[in-house]
C-alpha cells in the first residue's frame, strides 16, 4: 500500500472510529465538531465554484437557507422522511440557483455582489411568506434525524457521522469533476475563456453546472443543519455568516485543494471557540481575523498546501 492509500485509511479510522470513541461522551466538543464540519461542507462547495467555475460568491447563504427551508417544510408539512427531505433540500437550492443564471454574464466582483443580492432577496421572501415559512417567527420542532436499525442518528455522535459522510461524499464528487474532461476544460477557462470558446467549449454551460452542483451541496448542508438544531428563522438561515465563514475557512485551509476548505473550517472554528473565545469572550473575531491575515501573508496558498510542503521537504531532507 502506498503512502496516499495508508493516509486515507488512517484518516477514515480516525474520523469514524477514534473521534466517536474518544469524544463521543463530550457533548460540547461534539457539537463544535458538527458545526465546524458543516461550515467545512459549505466551504468545500464555495471552493468548487471558485476553483473550477472561476466564480467568487458572497451569497452562498442563499443556497444554505433555501435548502434549510425546503427540507424543514417537506418533513414537517408533508411527512417526507428526513434523509429524503435533506436531498430534496439540495435539489431545491439547485433549482433556486436557476434564478441566478443571468449573473453568469458578470465577472469578478460584479458576480459576487449579484449573488449577495440574491441571498438578501431570498431572506426577504422567507420573512414575508408567513403562511408557509412562519415569517420572522420561524419554524420550531423541526424533525430530528431518525433512528435506523437501532442507531440514533439524532444523537451527537449520529449527527457527527452523518455530516462527516456527507462532506466526504461531496469531496469525492469534487475530485471526480476535477479529474474529468469537464474539470480540464474548466481549468483551461481560467487562463483564457475566449480561447476555450474558440475550440468548442461551452463555458456558460460549464459555469452553470458548477453553480448547480455548488448550490446542491450547500443546500444539503443547510438541510442537515435545520434538522440538527430543530429550529429555523430567516435571519439565521440566510445569515451572512453562512457566506463569510466558509470563505475564511476555504482561504485559510487552501481553497485550491479539495480537503483544504474542510480542514480550514475545523481548525479555524475550533481554535476560535475553544481558545480565542476563552481569552476574549466579546471580541474573539479580532483574533480570528489576525490569524487569517497571518496565514495569507506567510502561506498564501493555505494551511494544507503548507503542511504538505513541509512534509515533502522533511522527507527529501531525510533521504
Amino acid at each position: 500500500m502506498n503512502v496516499r492509500g495508508f493516509s486515507i485509511l488512517l484518516a477514515m479510522a480516525v474520523m469514524y472510529v477514534a473521534v466517536p470513541l474518544l469524544l463521543g461522551a463530550n457533548l460540547y466538543v461534539m457539537s463544535l465538531l458538527v458545526a465546524s464540519i458543516a461550515i467545512g461542507g459549505v466551504a468545500l462547495a464555495w471552493a468548487l465554484l471558485g476553483n473550477l467555475g472561476g466564480m467568487v460568491s458572497f451569497g452562498h447563504a442563499a443556497f444554505f437557507g433555501v435548502g434549510s427551508y425546503v427540507s424543514a417544510l417537506l418533513s414537517m408539512k408533508l411527512g417526507v422522511p428526513v434523509f429524503a427531505a435533506m436531498l430534496l433540500g439540495g435539489v431545491g437550492a439547485a433549482i433556486a440557483s436557476v434564478a441566478m443564471l443571468p449573473t453568469l454574464r458578470l465577472r469578478g466582483p460584479y458576480f459576487a455582489l449579484a449573488i449577495l443580492a440574491y441571498a438578501q432577496i431570498f431572506r426577504i421572501l422567507a420573512t414575508e411568506w408567513k403562511s408557509v415559512t412562519g415569517g420572522s417567527g420561524g419554524l420550531a420542532s423541526i424533525p430530528r434525524l431518525p433512528e435506523i436499525a437501532g442507531f440514533d442518528f439524532g444523537s451527537k455522535v449520529g449527527n457527527y457521522l452523518v455530516i462527516v459522510t456527507i462532506v466526504l461524499i461531496f469531496a469525492l464528487i469534487y475530485e471526480r469533476i476535477r479529474a474529468s474532461h469537464y474539470g480540464i476544460a474548466l481549468r483551461a477557462m481560467h487562463d483564457s475563456e475566449d480561447a476555450t470558446r474558440i475550440v468548442g467549449v461551452n463555458s456558460t454551460f460549464l459555469k452553470a453546472m458548477m453553480l448547480f452542483v455548488s448550490a446542491f451541496m450547500t443546500g444539503v448542508i443547510g438541510a442537515f443543519n435545520a434538522h440538527y438544531i430543530n429550529f429555523l428563522e430567516p435571519d439565521y438561515a440566510f445569515s451572512g455568516l453562512w457566506s463569510t465563514l466558509p470563505i475564511v475557512a476555504a482561504i485559510f485551509g487552501g481553497y485550491r485543494t479539495i480537503l483544504g476548505p474542510v480542514i480550514g473550517a475545523v481548525f479555524v472554528y475550533l481554535i476560535d471557540q475553544l481558545v480565542f473565545k476563552s481569552y476574549i469572550p466579546s471580541g474573539h473575531q479580532i483574533m480570528l481575523g489576525a490569524l487569517l491575515a497571518g496565514m495569507v501573508l506567510f502561506s498564501p496558498t493555505g494551511l494544507l498546501p503548507w503542511i504538505i510542503g513541509k512534509f515533502k521537504r522533511s522527507r527529501h531532507a531525510a533521504t
